[in-house]
């Protein structure tokens, strides 16, 4: 009798998934999720009411989190006093891919898509009308659910970057839209659970182990409570105007929907106008809100900074990267100003003594990194310079000079140039510095006709030249040429477009590094006629620069002999009659 009835039951529940199919496929959380119950919070108050709270007086809110044992304490002091020294593979790697993708490459706009898209008068809202309909009907969220990058294929994507020479990717963990790319265990609104159901960072993972290339993964969720502000608010004008976006849903709004058991405040945060500026900051194109904390909000600021820190552990446990990143323009996550605003909390602390502990125990050594975005320096951590390189040799901590072609995220009539690409990496190097670039994928994940030609160029140009790259360090110098100002002439700052294609450098302008082997390196900037005579001044007898007299001249990728000379006011090094080079030549010194 039991089984009859079990039988009659399964035909039911056939019938109606025949007949309602939309009902069983609703998107469920995964069981597997960790993520903590976002507390009480208080009713919105009116938009600019209450003044942020003061943020230098505001003592650091410590989180007590269980960090895996090790001899490395949640404080800078223990972090510092423990630290080995920085990876000796990244001083020897120089140049990167930065894998900047995920669900906003849908709305071909550029950076910050899922922030822009609720400005109305944007290019990113005016795209996601088009494409996508009116963001109080079909919000963000329904884009991660619909996103599905077909053709995304890190093992692939990685092989080439591995051609064009880079030696590590620095691969996105989550953006500032709060989207893990991973089987998250604190986040329900993953990539597992939601859109193309995959482990993303998983794939990256496995994929450059197999090439032998370093990873890491970058974090960018500390921004989320602020940058989402553009989510809570409405029309000003329109059809739709007073219409409120999805923003201000909460988990009961979704009941019978297919979003049914996620809870957008876990993706958009909560309404935080009241506090003064917060608004206003919105509306521009990047700026945070004023420094100060969300004193109304300090126990969700605590559970915010907590899960913030647990998703950094989580990848830290389950995937070992090479090194960590975080995004920001102060010295670190939670600060209380800059990007850091709304709390002082010791987060990042709590994140990084886990990982060299878990590092420790794995390895047996600490060999890995963490990045803190134009963080001063501090043992055990490594700064980025975004856009713009130094103008002086900066030997005083490692970094990376970070930069995208055309933008950080897909974006129409990107330029695409080889020749850029390549200066970049040698103003970095020049300085002893790294080049992590960004080539945005498109929407389905693949890499279009123009990146990819520019990445094989660069390729053919780094196999070549290569020993004049990686494990190089500065010279004495870090170049020489034309000086505007006062100033040598560089590359200009900003995302790599037209006019760092366009940039033009002389037969006179060099740049210089050292290699392991004591050989001096001279990048000519351009690539000069055939016969050509140049004059290196670096290396004149009367600059004192060379402590040993020149033996041999040589020019890389060319097997026959240079004629060349050394005088007091110059190395002068006439070119082959014959120069099938591109970009830049280099000559080695010995």
């Amino acid at each position: 009798m039991f089984k009859i009835k079990k039988t009659i039951a399964f035909c039911l529940f056939i019938s109606v998934v025949c007949q309602h199919p939309q009902v069983f496929a609703q998107i469920k959380p995964s069981q597997a999720s960790k993520s903590i119950p976002i507390p009480r919070i208080p009713a919105p108050g009116p938009i600019d009411s209450y003044p942020m709270g003061d943020w230098k007086s505001f003592p650091e809110m410590k989180l007590n989190l269980a960090i895996a044992d090790g001899p490395f304490k949640p404080t800078w002091e223990s972090i510092e006093k423990n630290y080995p020294g920085d990876s000796s593979w990244l001083r020897d790697a120089k140049f990167g891919i930065w894998v900047h993708f995920g669900p906003q490459a849908s709305g071909e706009s550029g950076d910050w898509y899922a922030r822009n898209m609720y400005k109305p008068g944007s290019l990113a809202y005016k795209n996601h009308l088009a494409k996508y309909g009116h963001p109080s009907e079909v919000g963000y969220k329904e884009l991660l659910r619909d996103w599905n990058p077909t053709k995304f294929d890190p093992a692939k994507l990685t092989r080439i970057y591995r051609d064009a020479g880079a030696r590590y990717l620095m691969i996105q963990g989550v953006h500032h839209d709060n989207y893990d790319l991973w089987n998250s265990r604190y986040q329900p609104w993953n990539s597992v659970n939601l859109g193309p159901k995959r482990d993303l960072l998983g794939e990256w993972a496995k994929a450059c182990r197999a090439n032998n290339m370093k990873y890491g993964v970058t974090f960018h969720h500390e921004y989320t409570w602020w940058w989402w502000q553009t989510a809570f608010g409405a029309d000003s004008e329109g059809d739709k105007k007073g219409v409120p976006y999805d923003g201000s849903l909460k988990l009961a709004d979704g009941k019978g929907k297919w979003w049914d058991g996620f809870d957008p405040r876990q993706l958009y945060g909560v309404d935080l106008r009241e506090y003064q500026s917060v608004a206003e900051k919105a509306r521009t194109e990047w700026s945070p809100p004023s420094a100060g904390i969300f004193s109304r909000h300090l126990d969700y600021a605590r559970w915010y900074a907590t899960q913030w820190a647990l998703r950094m552990m989580d990848v830290v446990e389950h995937y070992d990267p090479d090194f960590i990143y975080t995004d920001g323009t102060v010295q670190g996550p939670f600060s209380g100003e800059g990007t850091g605003t709304g709390l002082k909390a010791d987060a990042m602390q709590h994140v990084m003594a886990d990982y060299y502990n878990r590092t420790l125990k794995r390895r047996g050594k600490v060999n890995t990194f963490s990045i803190v975005k134009f963080r001063e320096k501090t043992n055990g951590t490594v700064t980025t310079e975004e856009f713009a390189i130094p103008e002086n040799i900066k030997t005083d901590q490692p970094w990376i000079a970070e930069i995208p072609v055309g933008d950080w995220y897909y974006a129409p009539n990107f330029t695409y140039d080889s020749g850029m690409m390549i200066r970049y990496i040698i103003e970095a190097i020049a300085r002893d510095g790294n080049a992590a670039i960004c080539i945005s994928p498109l929407p389905d994940g693949s890499l279009d006709e123009g990146s990819t030609h520019m990445l094989k160029e660069v390729g053919i140009w780094m196999r070549r030249n290569g020993e004049a790259v990686y494990g190089s360090r500065a010279w004495k110098v870090a170049g020489e040429g034309e000086y505007i100002k006062g100033k040598l002439k560089m590359l200009p700052g900003g995302k790599l477009g037209r006019q760092h294609a366009d940039f033009k450098f002389g037969p006179q302008d060099f740049r210089f590094t050292v290699g392991k082997a004591g050989a001096i390196y001279a990048f000519c900037m351009t690539s000069p006629q055939g016969g050509t005579e140049l004059k290196i001044k670096s290396f004149a007898t009367k600059e004192q620069h060379l402590n040993l007299e020149i033996k041999k001249v040589t020019l890389l990728g060319y097997k026959g002999k240079l004629k060349w000379n050394q005088q007091a006011d110059g190395l002068y090094v006439t070119c082959p009659e014959q120069m099938p080079y591109s970009t830049s030549v280099v000559f080695k010194i010995e």
